[in-house]
This record gives C-alpha cells, structure tokens and sequence, in this order.
C-alpha cells in the first residue's frame, strides 16, 4: 500500500480538530477566552466541578498547567477561588457573575459549533463517527494523567 498523508486517519482527525479549534476559538476571543478558559467555566458551572485537580482531570490538562490557567480567569475576574472544606489546605473554584455571563456565551458558541459540523452529516452518520471515535480512543493512555 502506497503511504498517502491526505488519505491517513491522524492527518484527518488532526486538521479537523485544527478547524473545531480555530473556529471555536475566534468565537470565545469575543470573551478573552480560550477552549480551555471555557471548558473550565463549564467545569465549574455545568458540572460542578470544583477542586483544581478535578478540573485538571476534567479539562484533560496537567495540574500545573491547570494552575496558571486558574491564575489567568482569575485575574480576569471569571472566577475566583476560596478555601474549600475540610483542613484548609483545599481550594473551591466558583463562577464570578462575569464568569457565568462568559460561560452563557460559551456554551452558545460551542452549541454554534457543534450544529455547524453535525449539520454535515446524517444524523446516524453522527451517531457512527461519535461511537468510532470513542472507540479509537478506549483503553488509550492519557497523557495528563500524573
């Protein structure tokens, strides 16, 4: 078989990703966001996820990087951060009301996004590439996982 790049599964999933990502992003700009910056908001806000390594599990990031990114919504007035239950040495993250008006639009730009691509395929062939696509992921390493 003849290697052909254009034709190669990673080539394929990785510049549609590339184009997810770029479209994605200059909708969040809008906000001063990033797919992270939203995809923590929505941690926090849609999924209650609060301890910053459980974001850091959710978000698919490591923990220092989930740090700075904390460090960024927080200086940007998205979030802000308390001293969680128990000894004191765990930190809440919570949705400032600038942060839930980002995530409101957030959500809406990821909605956009979703009914952008999803519109060009059957609803099956969704239902298909979504199935496929979690099956090429099962039982993989995850790179974040420290």
């Amino acid at each position: 078989m003849t290697y052909r790049l254009h034709t190669r599964l990673g080539f394929r999933v990785s510049r549609l990703a590339r184009l997810m990502q770029a479209r994605h992003e200059a909708a969040l700009a809008e906000d001063g966001l990033t797919r992270l910056g939203a995809a923590v908001l929505g941690g926090v806000g849609d999924e209650g996820v609060r301890a910053p390594s459980e974001l850091a599990a959710y978000v698919g990031i490591t923990r220092p990087a989930m740090s700075r990114l904390l460090r960024g919504l927080e200086t940007r007035g998205f979030i802000s951060r308390a001293p969680g239950d128990g000894d004191g040495r765990q930190t809440c993250v919570l949705l400032t009301p600038k942060g839930a008006a980002a995530l409101t639009r957030a959500r809406a730009a990821g909605d956009a996004l979703q009914a952008h691509f999803a519109a060009k395929l059957s609803p099956d062939a969704l239902t298909a590439l979504t199935a496929a696509l979690a099956l090429l992921a099962a039982d993989e390493p995850d790179p974040t996982d420290f």
